[in-house]
């Protein structure tokens, strides 16, 4: 089935508080996907985050992030007033000022639970979701030490409670108690949020695709509760990291400082923690893009306290057996493969051995020549294909900021002018065979550099941008929507699909 949708992070929607929420923008913006015939909408990690802001660095792989609680949807409930939500001076319009929204986020959330008590149906509500959601206590217990201990990292906390020792996290769930609870609402009032969301996207005909780190955070509640399932020391520092080696993005790799998993554990263990983390991910989206899909098959390890990923090495990942635990408990898994960057035999193969869809990027095709696979020509069906990726420039700006040459082959090979390329893109990637096409909402609003999302490699300065309501124009729908009905990716509702029969051939007889 040929689709195609947008890419855009929650952060990024319009509104009156700072950030994107998971409110009324949300839905206007599932709104105009509807009326531009997208029927796939691809976010990001949705996990709280912490180092850098950044979605690939969470505090948990299991959580949501409360910073996208919608506000208004807290007013809606009676847990905030309008008074409330005055904010003089108001939060900037067109980037995220995370330090600024953590502030008022902080003091307006826990204003609303502090009215939790009056709504006594919520209240139930919430000690029905903490009874049957296993992985809530620890992470709650984790941010609530967190808060406690001036959000140093977990290894820098008392030895017994840095290490999970059970006598001191009884003792300090006792102590911390409230600030628990409110963690768990923060989770509750997400997770409500969040599902609202979803069944409207799916009344608009509309599926989410997720998207799954391969690695998890150091400082998360993921490796404090769980350290024996990575490399660690003693006291819980990291003695291998995560990382890629040196490539498109980065002359001297990219050093992401993950902990790295201890394969031979998880194995012995039915690989349960990933079952886990892939069932809470898809009680919340349609489908899952796995990041950096080639560290299943040999993955970056590079030693802890090296100032770059070039001292690396390669070492063997899980492979088909942690695919099959996953099918066995999971059943049938929707998922697309990040196999972007050095892609060796071995992970094709597992690729194509596990039946999934692949990643193109169109603006990595202008490197090389006629055989390069990110060119529309030279595409599959089984593919996700991309203008750009949140890791990649705007179409407009990468575009601008490259070579005579590049710029002279794009004009030729798309047959557009300077004006165009980004449009040209999308009509290259809407009509490429690929049976999944998707365009970062910066492409289709003909964005430049500043409106890119991630710069790899960049620590801080990241995840800030956001469109305006009025961007999102009825134009810019229709022309996405004639396109997507011209290349077979959208069927209106009704519309009546009949094959066409040939006609009839009369032949003279000799």
């Amino acid at each position: 089935m040929r689709r195609s949708g947008i890419l855009c992070h929650p952060t990024s929607f319009p509104g009156p508080y700072g950030i994107g929420e998971l409110g009324e923008p949300a839905r206007r913006f599932l709104d105009w996907m509807a009326r531009a015939g997208q029927t796939l909408w691809q976010v990001l990690p949705l996990g709280p985050t912490g180092y850098g802001d950044s979605p690939y660095q969470p505090f948990s792989a299991f959580a949501g992030n409360p910073l996208l609680i919608s506000l208004d949807g807290l007013a809606a409930d009676a847990l905030l007033t309008r008074d409330d939500l005055q904010l003089d001076p108001a939060p900037p319009a067109d980037r995220v000022d995370y330090g600024a929204v953590i502030g008022l986020k902080e003091r307006l959330l826990r204003r609303a639970y502090g009215r939790l008590a009056e709504r006594p149906a919520l209240r139930a509500d919430l000690d029905d979701y903490k009874a049957r959601t296993p992985w809530l206590a620890d992470l709650a217990l984790f941010m609530a030490l967190k808060r406690t201990h001036n959000w140093a990292a977990w290894t820098d906390w008392e030895l017994d409670i840095a290490l999970h020792q059970p006598d001191a996290v009884a003792g300090w769930r006792a102590k911390l108690a409230e600030d628990v609870d409110y963690q768990c609402f923060l989770q509750f009032a997400f997770d409500r949020q969040w599902r609202a969301l979803r069944a409207y996207a799916h009344q608009l005909r509309i599926k989410i695709m997720g998207d799954v780190p391969i690695f998890v955070g150091h400082d998360s509640a993921d490796v404090w509760s769980n350290r024996d399932l990575f490399y660690l020391d003693e006291r819980g520092h990291p003695t291998v990291v995560a990382g890629v080696p040196p490539d498109y993005f980065s002359a001297t790799g990219q050093l992401w400082g993950n902990p790295l998993y201890r394969w031979d554990v998880l194995h012995a263990r039915g690989y349960q923690w990933w079952v886990e983390r892939l069932r809470a991910t898809l009680a919340c989206v349609d489908l899952v893009r796995l990041d950096h899909f080639r560290g299943f098959s040999g993955y970056w390890e590079v030693p802890a306290g090296e100032p770059t990923a070039i001292n690396g090495r390669w070492v063997r990942g899980p492979g088909i057996a942690l695919f099959e635990a996953l099918r066995e408990q999971l059943g049938a898994l929707p998922l697309v493969a990040e196999d972007l960057g050095l892609i060796s035999q071995d992970v094709i193969d597992l690729r194509k051995a596990l039946g999934l869809p692949g990643m193109r990027v169109l603006q990595f095709g202008f490197g090389g020549d006629a055989s390069n696979p990110h060119l529309p020509h030279n595409h599959e069906v089984d593919l996700v294909a991309y203008t750009a990726t949140h890791d990649n420039d705007t179409t407009v700006g990468w575009y601008t900021g490259e070579t005579p040459a590049i710029q002279h082959k794009v004009r030729t090979y798309a047959g557009c002018d300077d004006r165009s390329v980004h449009w040209a893109f999308i009509r290259m990637l809407m009509s490429s065979v690929a049976e999944t096409a998707i365009v970062p909402l910066q492409d289709a609003l003909a964005l430049g550099r500043e409106a890119r999302l991630n710069f790899p490699g960049r620590p801080s300065g990241n995840w800030s941008w956001r469109y305006q309501a009025h961007q999102l124009n009825d134009g810019l729908a229709e022309a996405l929507r004639e396109l997507a009905l011209l290349s077979g990716r959208f069927v209106p509702v009704g519309a009546v699909l009949e094959a066409e029969t040939p006609p009839e051939l009369e032949y003279e007889t000799p």
